[in-house]
């Protein structure tokens, strides 16, 4: 009989309210038999926690920071005493990592003493793999925590982008692809962007899984007529780079051309106040809801109620939020960027959209909003598409066997 897998899984934050896909992939490796225990680079406020599920997360995570100083003394006097060349080769790993600056070098040794902290509670409770999801501090963590316990273990992380993308160097994503046991991508665009990176012997380790979501959750929606004005939904941070000002401007030109729309945006962030003097200034105020951030049962809820979603961005993964859209069935108009595309088939299970274009955004809105008959023809072939290929349980079996594979290999 095989082991039973015995992960780690570590993230920036956990649980983190625009990070719930993260928690439903550990809930449903969980529900196949794999073992995972959760940690967390620092501790979200419990005010972050909006469900039971949030809650029952947030108790069982064990995070690095603060810093529990018992901890923190018992797991570096343990790694000096038990393995004291690997410890100093993890201390000139992270002088390494930091050697940009005085502040780069301080922040990379912080890193260090939380991994150290990581480290001995993987070997306390019998976990020799570590999997860090986002090339950011938590993939830094993982890193070093590996380096202290040596052969007897492994990390691996999950590549998402695009944030990464942007600055390699910085993220130092080569390094990490040659360290790591392995690389899960999200998408086929994320392992093309880490092929650019990583030297050709490293791609075989490089595998695309996608994220999923519970196609039994997200089910048909209502489809009834509501009787009121259509209803357009974006959900999404409230940042620049996705585009909400886009949209506020393709609706004022719709609202023009006659069309009685309503639009809600569900998100919180930077861009917030200037959005909302946008809207003012084209004279969309009673038309437009600004939601803030709302736990992910009320983003359900609100796609359930909305007629098409609409996601303008400029640069993407393959966003959780348009998968679960898709699979109640709501057409969606999305950005032709990055991943996108390998989840919505222009035309056929949804729109896409040169990025950027107001009028490709507005053009698809207006067609999908004359036609009743072409809304319920799209969403149906979205729904199709996403329990074929981004299925959350499948996705789930595809992790366990590849955690499965190159744990057996590596014992």
């Amino acid at each position: 009989m095989s082991e039973r897998l015995h992960l780690a899984y570590v993230t920036t934050g956990y649980p983190y309210v625009s990070h719930t896909f993260i928690q439903n992939e550990v809930l449903a490796l969980r529900s196949i038999g794999v073992d995972i225990d959760t940690f967390a680079i620092r501790r979200e406020p419990v005010s972050e926690c909006r469900t039971d599920a949030d809650r029952q997360a947030w108790e069982t995570t064990y995070a690095l920071r603060p810093p529990k100083l018992f901890h923190h003394l018992r797991a570096h006097v343990m790694a000096l005493l038990t393995r004291p060349r690997l410890y100093r080769r993890a201390v000139l790993r992270a002088a390494q990592m930091g050697s940009g600056s005085l502040r780069d070098l301080a922040r990379h040794l912080a890193y260090l003493l939380q991994a150290v902290v990581l480290w001995d509670q993987c070997r306390r409770r019998g976990i020799r793999h570590i999997h860090a999801h986002f090339a950011n501090v938590a993939s830094d963590v993982a890193l070093l925590a590996a380096r202290i316990a040596g052969p007897e273990a492994s990390w691996s992380f999950t590549m998402h982008g695009p944030t990464e993308f942007y600055e390699v160097r910085r993220f130092r994503l080569a390094e990490k692809v040659s360290e790591a046991r392995f690389v899960i991508c999200i998408s086929d665009f994320a392992r093309s962007q880490l092929m650019t990176v990583a030297p050709p012997e490293s791609w075989d380790r490089l595998h695309v899984v996608h994220c999923g979501v519970d196609t039994g959750r997200f089910v048909s929606r209502r489809t009834d007529d509501h009787g009121g004005p259509l209803r357009i939904v974006c959900v999404g941070r409230l940042v620049p780079e996705k585009g909400q000002a886009l949209l506020l401007e393709a609706i004022a030109r719709l609202r023009a051309a006659g069309l009685d729309l309503q639009i809600t945006i569900i998100g919180d962030g930077p861009t917030h106040a200037s959005l909302e003097a946008m809207a003012r200034s084209l004279d969309l105020s009673d038309r437009i809801q600004f939601r803030g951030a709302v736990a992910h049962d009320e983003v359900e809820a609100e796609l359930r109620r909305s007629d098409i979603f609409c996601l303008p961005s400029f640069a993407e993964g393959v966003p959780i939020v348009l998968m679960e859209a898709m699979a109640m069935e709501l057409p969606v108009v999305a950005s032709h960027v990055m991943g996108i595309p390998e989840l919505v088939r222009d035309r056929v299970d949804g729109y896409l959209v040169r990025p950027g274009s107001v009028d490709d955004l507005t053009a698809a809105l207006k067609e999908l909003a004359g036609d009743e008959r072409l809304r319920l023809n799209v969403g149906r072939a979205a729904r199709e598409g996403v329990v074929e290929r981004f299925e959350l349980h499948q996705s789930a079996r595809e992790l366990r066997a590849l955690y499965g594979r190159y744990l057996a290999a590596r014992s």
